[in-house]
């Protein structure tokens, strides 16, 4: 038996479908919601206020609150500030997943259920105990909190997420392939062949990757179309709750690992990249991942279809490689530094992090595929 596993499965209740989010007054009764906050972006809000009569119109919500862009620690604070002054007993949020990561955040902070209704299908924020922190000023902090309450309800509605911008959706497809590639080599290890919820997140990390593989490129299509079709359904599913799956049923055995580990130090120390969209850097972590493990032939059977996607394989291709050595000593030093990264069954130390990196530029380089 290994160490005892937390399982978060997900929210209490999830829907996704055409008229989802009509169910909101029956939800907010069923949760004795008697005060209700709503935090919500700026164009994503437009858009969803279509969608949610029932809820502009339910007598118990009494603010609605703009948050400033970032899950950060004192946006996080401000908006449980708020919670507590006007004595609201549940929040929704309404967003993207940096708003799903705050409102979970600050509704630890205030000890208040909350839901959550996504606008676009770019990760598994909305599904997953988690919240990955960012400075106020867009920059990484390089760490996430981890919480044990999950969302009351999480309310997905097809016709707002097709709308949504069709960059933040093919990051949302790597960031979903990055749970197979991140938890394999964990998972594969004979310890855990009769642990039932490691191996349930490990059927559910190989739908991500076989689910993506062979439908993303069709529902890709089908979005710039604004046809929501059942690829489209499938694919967007996959990317919010079967994601969300992986780590709440292998806890940190399915999580990340390299992928993200090197997403968060490039974050971190390289404001350059900040235009790029979170899914986008793990793109190139799985790339990372793979070189680290010395998975080649792997990497040269992703090129074709990051090509097609257009998704970043290199900091090269980023245009921040090369870098100076204390640039890139900081960022060794951040991935070493995470735990997770020493859950592989390999041994890990800075030199064989920064080797994986260099080796995956050159090895990019002398393909010309940057």
């Amino acid at each position: 038996m290994i160490e005892a596993i937390n399982v978060k499965v997900g929210p209490q209740f999830y829907r996704y479908s055409e008229g989802a989010l009509d169910l909101i007054p029956e939800l907010l009764n069923e949760f004795q919601a008697q005060r209700v906050m709503v935090v919500h972006g700026t164009i994503s809000w437009q858009k969803a206020q279509a969608y949610l009569p029932s809820l502009l119109n339910h007598e118990a919500v009494v603010h609605y609150e703009q948050y400033n862009g970032e899950c950060s620690y004192n946006e996080g604070n401000r908006i449980a500030t708020l919670v507590a002054e006007k004595d609201i007993d549940f929040v929704i949020g309404v967003g993207g997943g940096k708003l799903a990561d705050l409102v979970l955040y600050a509704a630890h902070l205030a000890n208040v259920q909350f839901g959550v209704i996504p606008t676009l299908a770019s990760n598994c924020a909305a599904w997953t105990p988690l919240s990955v922190m960012y400075k106020d000023n867009g920059m990484a902090e390089g760490k996430s909190e981890h919480v044990k309450r999950q969302a009351a309800f999480l309310l997905m509605e097809p016709r707002l997420l097709i709308d949504a911008p069709i960059e933040y959706f093919i990051a949302g497809v790597a960031d979903t392939m990055a749970k197979w590639y991140e938890s394999d080599m964990i998972l594969e290890q004979e310890e855990f062949s009769k642990e039932s919820f490691p191996m349930m997140a490990r059927h559910a990390a190989r739908m991500c990757k076989e689910v993506i593989l062979e439908e993303s490129t069709k529902a890709i299509e089908d979005m710039k179309n604004g046809q929501v079709t059942p690829e489209f359904i499938h694919v967007s599913e996959i990317i919010v709750a079967v994601a969300g799956l992986v780590g709440g049923l292998g806890d940190k055995f399915a999580r990340n690992t390299a992928a993200h580990a090197l997403h968060d130090a490039i974050s971190a120390y390289l404001p350059e990249v900040h235009k790029f969209l979170h899914g986008e850097k793990v793109a190139y972590g799985i790339f990372y991942q793979l070189a680290l493990e010395g998975k080649w032939s792997v990497i040269d059977d992703l090129i074709p279809f990051y090509q097609q996607l257009n998704l970043p394989m290199s900091l090269t291709q980023m245009g921040v490689y090369p870098m100076s050595e204390a640039t890139l000593s900081d960022i060794i030093g951040l991935v070493h530094s995470k735990q997770k990264v020493h859950l592989l069954p390999m041994e890990i130390n800075e030199d064989i992090l920064t080797k994986a990196l260099i080796d995956l530029e050159s090895y990019l380089d002398n393909k010309e595929v940057i």
